[in-house]
Order: C-alpha cells, then sequence, then structure tokens
C-alpha cells in the first residue's frame, strides 16, 4: 500500500496553537506543542495504543469524561487541557496507585537515574503515599532469559514487553500470568525467554523490572558516558548507543532510524559488546595450539610511526587479557581462548610472537615486495569503505597486481554490476513496510539481516503487504512467483525484490543476475516510486567495499579495472597452483565458520576448508588484520596486525540501500592497537607508494573524491543520521559513469 500522506490540523493545546499530523495520537501531536503528557504503556514502534497506564489522562472539551492522550486521535480545532484541576487529581491518583506495590529500591535499581516512573512521579506525583499496608513480594530477581533478570515487583504491568513478544517479534511467548495484583509476566510454559530480539524489552521496560544481566549492577548514569555508532556485524548496519565507562563498553542500546532499524536491535548486536575495547573478549575462539599464548616479555620499542604515533607503550602482551584470563603459576604468564589481539604478531619458529610494530611492517613489507604481482587481497565486510579503496590502491598501484576481492559469491560480470547498483532500481529498508509485495529472492533475513525479519512482519500485519519466496535455483517456483507478483504488480503497485548475494554464486550466478534485471524489467520497478531491488549482502559492508573499488574488475566508482584479476575463490586456485605467492587477509578469514567465504559454493571438488587450508599453506606470506585469533590466522599467518573493532574505528560504511553511514570512535584503542588505514599507509610507504594521507579525515576525501557518485560529500553531511547517496544530485554521475564504461 502507498505511504500515507499525512495533512497538518490545528489544535490547541493549553492555550496554544500546535500544528500536527492530523490523526495523530494526541500525546505525540503535544509533542509539536513542546508539551508534555506523561505515558508508561504507549510506545509508538509497539502499533495501535491500548491505553492501559491511563497516566496520559487529558480534558477535551466538548467530551465529558477525561480522555486518554495516547490513544486519542487529534483532529483540526480541538481544544485540550492537560493542565487542570481535575487533570492532575487523575494524574496524582494513577501514580499513586501505582506505586502501591512498587518497592522503593530506587538506590539499587539499574534503572535508578534513567528511570521514567522516577521522572514521571517527581513530575505528576503526589509526593506522599496513604497506603501503609504490606506490598506485594514476589521473588527476585529471576532469570527470564540467560540475558535478562525480571523483577516481579516492580512491574507496573503496562504490558509493553508481552505486546513486542507478539505483536512485533511475533514469537508469542511472553504473557501476563495470574490475575489483578498477583499478575507477573513470565513465559506461558515457565521456559527461559530465547529468542533473536529478546534485548529490546529491556529498553521498553519503563521501570526497572526487565534489566540487562550482563550490565546488571555495573554502572550508574552519572558514570557513564553515551556515544553514536553504527553495527558492522551484519549487513542490517543498526544505529546503536554505546555505554561507556572508563574506556569500556558495558552497553548497546539501540539508537532509532525509521529509515534503517526501526528502533530496534537482535540480540547479536546488543550483547555482543564484550568484544568491543576494553581488552573485553567473547567467550569462544581458539588462541594457541594448546588453547594459550605467552605474553610478550620484551621491552617495547621506541620507534615512531609515520603519522607521530610515538614510542609504543609496553604492553601487557600480544593478547589483551579481560578479567579472569591471565594465569599465574610457575613458568610465563599466559592468555586463555578468545583474548583480544592487542599487539603485532609475526611468525617466528613456527609459533606467532608478539613484535615490534615497526619490525612487523618490515616484515610485511618484505613479503610483499617479494611476491609483487603475485600477490592477492581479501577485504571482509568489517572493512570500512576507507580501509578496502586504500588496500586496493596498495595492491594496483604499489604491487602492480590486480587480484583485490570483497564478494564471496564470485566476480559478476561489470555490466551486471553496475545494472543492479542502479539508483532507479535501489528500494529503501522502509519500502519493505509499505510494498504492496515483496518477493524474498535467496535471501533468508533472520540470518542473513535479522532486522530485516521485523521489518517484513511489519509489513504483514499493519499494512496488508503480501509476502512470497522463491529460490533461484528452482526456476519453476521462481516463475510462479514473478508471475503472482506481475499480477500484484499492475497499475503501479509497488513491489520490492529483496535478494541475498547468494543468487549470484556459482556457475549460474551471472544467468540468475540476468533473470533477476529481467524481472525487474517486466515489473517496472525503476518507475514505481516504493518498488525496487534491495540486496542482503553477505557481508556487512559488502555494498561499499564494492563501490569503493574492492573488486577485480572495477576500481572506485565501479569504473572498469585497467587490468582484470581474480576473485576470492580464483585466488585461493591461483596459490594452490603457484601462481600467486602472497595473500593479504583485511578483516576477512576464510576458514572460519562466521566468514561468507567460507559459505561460498566450491567450484571443484574440494570442500571450501580443505581449499583454503592448502592455499594459505602454500602461500610464502600471509598477512592479516584480526581482533582474535582463529584457526586459520593461529596456523598460517606470517604477519598479524591487531584489527579495530567498530566501536575504535574512524571511517565510513554503505548501507545495502546505499546510506553511507559514519563510523567515530568510542573508546581507546587496546594495547598498541592501531587503525587499519595507518597500517596500510605505513605499508604503501615502505612499498615507495605515497598515498598522501595524515589524517582518517584525509582517507574519505580521497574516497569521496574517487567514486564520482559520491562527489562533494563531507563527513560532517553524512552526520549521525546518515546519507543516501542515490538522492543527491551527484547520483546523476552513475549513469553518466554506466554511459562511459559502456562506450569504452
Amino acid at each position: 500500500m502507498p505511504r500515507p500522506q499525512q495533512q497538518t490540523i490545528t489544535l490547541t493545546i493549553d492555550g496554544r496553537e500546535v500544528q500536527a499530523p492530523e490523526n495523530a495520537m494526541l500525546v505525540d501531536a503535544a509533542s509539536h506543542g513542546d508539551v508534555e503528557i506523561p505515558v508508561f504503556c504507549y510506545e509508538p514502534k509497539l502499533g495501535n495504543p491500548i491505553g492501559a497506564c491511563r497516566m496520559c489522562l487529558v480534558e477535551i472539551e466538548g467530551i465529558g469524561k477525561l480522555q486518554t492522550g495516547c490513544s486519542t486521535p487529534v483532529k483540526d480545532g480541538m481544544v485540550v487541557h492537560t493542565q487542570t484541576e481535575r487533570v492532575k487529581v487523575a494524574q496524582r491518583s494513577v501514580v499513586e496507585f501505582l506505586l502501591i506495590n512498587h518497592p522503593l529500591d530506587c538506590p539499587v535499581c539499574d534503572k535508578g537515574g534513567e528511570c521514567p516512573l522516577q521522572d514521571i512521579s517527581f513530575g505528576w506525583g503526589p509526593g506522599i503515599s496513604r497506603f501503609v499496608e504490606p506490598k506485594r513480594h514476589f521473588v527476585k530477581p529471576l532469570e527470564l532469559s540467560p540475558l535478562i533478570a525480571i523483577d516481579r515487583e516492580r512491574c507496573i504491568l503496562c504490558y509493553r514487553c508481552v505486546r513486542f513478544s507478539q505483536e512485533i517479534a511475533e514469537d508469542y511467548q511472553l504473557v501476563l500470568l495470574e490475575r489483578g495484583a498477583h499478575s507477573f509476566v513470565s513465559t506461558f510454559d515457565g521456559h527461559p525467554y530465547v529468542a533473536p530480539f529478546t534485548g529490546n524489552i529491556i529498553e521498553l521496560c519503563p521501570v526497572g523490572a526487565l534489566t540487562s544481566r550482563p550490565y546488571r549492577f555495573r554502572a550508574r548514569p552519572w558514570d557513564v558516558e553515551d556515544a553514536g555508532s553504527v553495527c558492522t556485524l551484519c549487513p542490517a548496519q543498526c544505529n546503536v548507543t554505546l555505554t561507556v565507562r572508563d574506556e569500556r563498553v558495558l552497553r548497546v542500546l539501540a539508537r532509532d532510524h525509521p529509515e534503517v532499524d526501526d528502533g530496534w536491535l537482535c540480540d547479536a548486536g546488543r550483547f555482543a559488546y564484550p568484544a568491543l575495547g576494553g581488552g573485553q573478549q567473547p567467550t569462544a575462539g581458539p588462541v594457541g595450539a594448546d588453547g594459550a599464548v605467552p605474553l610478550a616479555t620484551g621491552p617495547p620499542s621506541a620507534a615512531a610511526g609515520r603519522h607521530g604515533a610515538g614510542p609504543e607503550p609496553a604492553a601487557a602482551g600480544p593478547l589483551a587479557a579481560g578479567p579472569g584470563r591471565a594465569r599465574v603459576g610457575p613458568g610465563p604468564a599466559r592468555v586463555g581462548p578468545g583474548a583480544r589481539v592487542s599487539e603485532p604478531l609475526i611468525r617466528d619458529g613456527g609459533e606467532l610472537r608478539p613484535v615490534s610494530w615497526q619490525r612487523a611492517i618490515d616484515e610485511a613489507i618484505q613479503g610483499l615486495r617479494r611476491a609483487g604481482s603475485r600477490s592477492g587481497a581479501i577485504v571482509g565486510g568489517q572493512a570500512t569503505n576507507e580501509e578496502g579503496f586504500l588496500l586496493a590502491r596498495v595492491l594496483r598501484e604499489g604491487l602492480g597486481s590486480a587480484h583485490v576481492d570483497s564478494r564471496a559469491a564470485g566476480t559478476l560480470p561489470l555490466d551486471l554490476q553496475r545494472a543492479l547498483g542502479d539508483p532507479r532500481l535501489q528500494a529503501r529498508v522502509s519500502d519493505l513496510e509499505f510494498a504492496h509485495a515483496v518477493l524474498v529472492l535467496d535471501c533468508e533475513p533472520i540470518i542473513d539481516a535479522p532486522i530485516l525479519d521485523l521489518r517484513l512482519r511489519k509489513g504483514a500485519r499493519r499494512h496488508g503487504m503480501k509476502l512470497a519466496r522463491a529460490a533461484s535455483s528452482d526456476p519453476g517456483q521462481l516463475r510462479e512467483a514473478l508471475e503472482g507478483l506481475s499480477a500484484e504488480g499492475q497499475d503501479g503497485a509497488e513491489v520490492v525484490i529483496l535478494w541475498g548475494e547468494r543468487l549470484a554464486d556459482g556457475p549460474g550466478g551471472s544467468e540468475a543476475a540476468r533473470a533477476l534485471l529481467g524481472a525487474a524489467t517486466t515489473l517496472s520497478l525503476a518507475d514505481i516510486v516504493g518498488a525496487g531491488l534491495l540486496e542482503v549482502p553477505a557481508a556487512a559492508n559488502g555494498r561499499g567495499l564494492r563501490e569503493a573499488g574492492v573488486l577485480p574488475n572495477a576500481v572506485a566508482g565501479l569504473a572498469p579495472a585497467p587490468e582484470e584479476g581474480m576473485d576470492a575463490l580464483g585466488m585461493a586456485d591461483a596459490l594452490i597452483a603457484g601462481e600467486l605467492n602472497a595473500l593479504y587477509l583485511l578483516r576477512a578469514d576464510p576458514m572460519s565458520d562466521g566468514d561468507p567465504l567460507s559459505r561460498a559454493q566450491p567450484r571443484g571438488e574440494l570442500p571450501l576448508r580443505a581449499l583454503w587450508d592448502q592455499a594459505l599453506a602454500r602461500a610464502s606470506t600471509v598477512v592479516a588484520h584480526a581482533m582474535f585469533l582463529s584457526d586459520g590466522v593461529r596456523e598460517h599467518a606470517d604477519v598479524v596486525f591487531p584489527a579495530q573493532a567498530y566501536a575504535e574505528k574512524e571511517g565510513t560504511i554503505t548501507h545495502p540501500d546505499g546510506r553511507l553511514q559514519r563510523l567515530r570512535p568510542a573508546v581507546a584503542w587496546p594495547g598498541s592497537t592501531r587503525g587499519e588505514w595507518l597500517v596500510i599507509d605505513e605499508l604503501a610507504a615502505g612499498l615507495g607508494l605515497e598515498l598522501g594521507i595524515d589524517t582518517a579525515t584525509d582517507v574519505s576525501r580521497q574516497l569521496f573524491d574517487a567514486v564520482p557518485f559520491y562527489a562533494g560529500l563531507t563527513l560532517e553531511e553524512i552526520g549521525g543520521r546518515g546519507v543516501r547517496w542515490q538522492e543527491r544530485p551527484q547520483a546523476s554521475a552513475y549513469g553518466a559513469a554506466l554511459e562511459a564504461g559502456g562506450r569504452a
């Protein structure tokens, strides 16, 4: 269905005229006039209001009874009063009623200092209570799930968590049990609440009834600082707020962006923060053959970097050991599995050992120089646009190699790659919600980009969006789905095709991509506003790296490369055959089960893991940027540079719908970690290539100048909300570049 057209009306609230969208709920309309109406149960993201808490009672002229502001749509000429004595008495009574059984444990409650109940009690409450009877008591706290604790005494029965479970995530696990004062939130069968989006109920809870178990008793609001960032764990690229204390990320919260995440987070993005900064680490990931690596014991190097990095500080060791990791006893201190790499390592005597930055860089330069044009590079989705852009320059200009890739699904012909990225064909994430029909093609949203699953459910539930699924490997199923969409798409109805990168994988990838473009032409997607294609890349920043030129057949801006190189699997075959000698892995690990390269379609008889095991073993030099030592890096890397988490990075990434978003450092780099762009610049200088950069901003400026449809873009313009390049005037340069490429 088309997006609703909003008409502006004028109403009067407390004697002042307020302009607001027609049929907006009174609570939201009042905010347009800087009038606050207190609420507990109301949350616009949850859909239709239920008026459960009665905190938002107001007086409307012409209506005898007080009305709930959360469920009353505004009309032109409406006159509302929020400060009359009648309203104040009602609001004070509601607060007093809610506090009858609410414990006075604010000093030990995790919500203290950021609690809506505290704020509303102070601003609208009576200040005293007439009740002297004993309060209700429950056993507390209980584990609602492995990650969430519930304190039932604090619950005010606002229904927010239950509504999220039943109406947003649609897992239908949370319910209210018992009746009256004995009511409490639980799962229907008493089992733990385990689902992909459970952490959202922590943020939804307006009191301290639902709290994060990892964050419990860790900090107070006045102890921490908030920093905005973008999660790079999957292509959804949700906007987040990082809670930071003493250079450690203690919590991740959603940062509402209607065009990206709709204000929700998956549990992976919310609870994976132990890996972000401050020497924290996850609980898995082998580090050495015996599960431990010796800590560094030698003196620090005094070598300074090219960008004024200064003397290298003495560090605890190559791996930043978090709490409980270091073991004290006879022999050298050791670090357990999963510890964070915070110093450069080189292979010496068959083992990775910590060294100074200068020695690690020299070792990498020597290996790459020996290989020369027989070098290759693979860039993973955790890398920024700037990092991929610089590494591609080093390979092409510094080593004379065209072998650079960021796609797990292999190389598409450049004309197909450009056509699939045509600005006229690009759908937005919000189009999934308002489209008449959506075809999910070779994609599993709940796994590939979980937040998109919630958007699809919202579209089907609230707007009647029709959903179809198909696989390109089943021509009959695909044909049937397309015929159904053609019927749905008559008379200009919006149709969105949500397709996964795996569609273009394997020998038939090009044919499948051409069939997708044919379907887009048949449905006239380029001519209908709100319709189009939306790709889910295999890696978080897959789209941005391609546009930055990290492809074997294209340079920055998807312009034709002077020489076409090998794709990732081609590099593996070439390493085995001895045609390549060196491989540079920038946030890529083809032997890790979590890397998209490990899930590509094999081209030969060898399984992918065996293929990459042989390829890396045959390479004379393997340089890797890694946060943690996986099996592949530990066994095959000759030089390991410590990598940054997204909370430590400076740069940009590109959302699947073309929105450039900015990463900013929120915590200090652990140990002697350096930015990837800085390390690449050091390597380029050693190879005789001056990149002409001094700061991360310089790299961004070079990237924006090199990509025609990014022209004139600045980091300030991107800001905290991002910029979709297709909506800028410079997007016309994309078509001009395609025409120029076609003539060439």
